[in-house]
């Protein structure tokens, strides 16, 4: 049963007319009618009766219009408590990030004032980011800047930066010397990669279609940390973020000069999730921090 015609059917038992329904609800008196044969349609035993001119309630109409009662607490109780939830300023935000955004940015929200923040650090696949929206109010993804847009019909997505990725090699690298480089110069070394399926993958295939042959990846490592060091050793070169990777004395980082590096960072997130207030004050907090506006 539809709560709006018990509504109508308990409105017409406190006033006592279809008339008077309708001007206190202001609609016509014909939608009350209709609305009232709907509602006789899903009860087994006639709800309301001609007395004379008018419509009154039959016995099982004035126990359903007292029921009716009941079910409009209970909605308004419901409507009540979902208001509280989504205007509540400190209800708790789940936050999944990538590793090297984890690493930069989960620091710095977590020093700042508002709704309490639990964090999950979650390494995927790019596919698999959206999916991740099910289980935590915002998910910080990142793509490719060639590669597909997120499923918009899906989740909301909110940019947040844009960020280069740079070749690392050791200081004392022959290439360190060079302002920029490109995929010929790099073509012939030894590379550190992500796993398959993973954001920057993508660059280093661009790379060796560039240079006309295939990259020799000896290491597959998603940590960037992991990473740094392994360059560092020289085990390899690798591709690593310019502004969540944190200054390293024993890198030297260079930009590709012939082909487009960088990866867009943004926020997925459920549309309905930003109709909460603490949702809404981290993601400010969040763009804030990505800017480099550290903790408050």
């Amino acid at each position: 049963m539809d709560p709006h015609h018990l509504r109508l059917l308990r409105e017409l038992g406190d006033r006592g007319s279809v008339a008077a329904v309708a001007r206190a609800l202001h609609i016509t008196p014909s939608a009350v009618s209709q609305q009232l044969n709907t509602l006789q349609r899903s009860a087994r035993v006639p709800l309301t009766e001609r007395s004379g001119r008018r419509l009154v309630l039959t016995a099982a109409g004035r126990a359903l219009a007292a029921a009716a009662v009941d079910v409009m607490t209970a909605l308004d109780r419901a409507d009540r408590a979902v208001g509280a939830y989504l205007d509540d300023p400190a209800a708790p935000v789940s936050v999944a990030a990538f590793n090297s955004v984890a690493l930069a940015w989960f620091p710095a929200l977590a020093a700042r004032s508002g709704p309490p923040v639990r964090f999950v650090d979650r390494d995927v696949p790019q596919a698999d980011f959206p999916g991740l929206v099910g289980d935590h109010d915002l998910v910080i993804a990142h793509r490719l800047a060639h590669s597909p847009p997120w499923p918009d019909d899906r989740v909301t997505v909110v940019p947040l930066i844009r960020e280069p990725l740079y070749v690392a090699m050791p200081t004392d690298s022959p290439l360190s010397g060079k302002a920029q480089l490109t995929a010929m110069d790099v073509a012939d070394s030894p590379w550190i990669s992500v796993h398959e399926g993973f954001p920057l993958e993508g660059i280093l295939a661009a790379i060796g279609a560039t240079a006309g042959r295939r990259l020799d990846i000896v290491h597959r490592v998603n940590e960037f940390t992991v990473t740094a060091s392994l360059v560092a050793a020289g085990a390899g070169l690798a591709l690593l973020p310019g502004r969540t990777t944190g200054p390293d004395p024993r890198l030297v980082l260079r930009p590709l000069a012939d082909l487009p590096a960088e990866r867009h960072i943004d926020v997925l997130t459920r549309p309905e999730t930003l109709h909460r207030a603490a949702v809404r004050t981290v993601l400010d907090a969040l763009r804030e921090v990505s800017r480099g506006g550290g903790a408050s």
